[in-house]
């Protein structure tokens, strides 16, 4: 399953990004986007910005992934 994932965009060049995303930097092509620029949050797909995204979704989404991330932790789980 692959999931999109919110991100700021933090440098851009051309269609070339730098975006951020909970601390995590990494590449993204904002060639599927109109008027992309710095301080945007976009949804991250394969490595391309497919779409922009409001504040509060994009928290919203990062939230849910850090509940994720602290039930790996969890003594609750039954699988994995």
């Amino acid at each position: 399953m692959c999931l999109a994932i919110p991100a700021r965009i933090v440098e851009l060049e051309g269609d070339k990004a730098v975006v951020d995303a909970m601390g995590n930097r990494f590449k993204a092509k904002t060639t599927l986007l109109e008027n992309a620029k710095i301080g945007d949050l976009v949804l991250v797909h394969a490595g391309f910005a497919i779409s922009k995204v409001e504040e509060e979704d994009a928290r919203k989404t990062w939230n849910l992934i850090e509940e994720l991330d602290s039930f790996q932790e969890t003594d609750k789980k039954i699988s994995g």
